[in-house]
């Protein structure tokens, strides 16, 4: 037998046994803190099965996901940098000349404020007394 055989066989058994012995030994002591919605800002409510959330964890993800993309293109260039010389300097400032523009862009556009302006105004107008 194998490595690989070995390999294919040992590790969905191995995982299969120490997800048993989590279900049968593992703590479960669900409080309100740990069955609220993760960071998303908004209370549960009881029997709803969806929470809403802000379009703007969407968009911060998606952000995150493009200048993550950056670093990956950018690893490439730097291992080959000495080879590329002065032309391979310029494509790498070419290409993020261009993401800083995309940034700036998003931040003039506000795609990075975590705040709604109109339940600001509610929150505002609600908060003050009547007169």
């Amino acid at each position: 037998m194998n490595s690989l055989t070995i390999l294919f066989i040992f590790v969905p058994i191995l995982v299969a046994i120490l997800l048993v012995l989590n279900v049968l030994l593992a703590a479960h002591r669900p409080d309100a803190e740990k069955v609220t919605a993760y960071e998303c800002g908004f209370m549960m409510i009881r029997g709803q099965t969806r929470s809403p959330f802000s379009i703007q964890y969407y968009l911060v993800g998606m952000l995150f996901l493009v200048f993550d993309l950056e670093i990956l293109l950018l690893y490439p260039y730097a291992t080959v940098a000495f080879q590329l010389g002065s032309y391979g300097y310029i494509v790498v400032m070419l290409f993020f000349s261009v993401l800083t523009l995309g940034f700036v862009y998003e931040l003039g556009k506000g795609a990075l404020y975590f705040t709604d302006q109109r339940s600001a105004i509610n929150v505002v107008t609600l908060d003050r007394p009547a007169s």
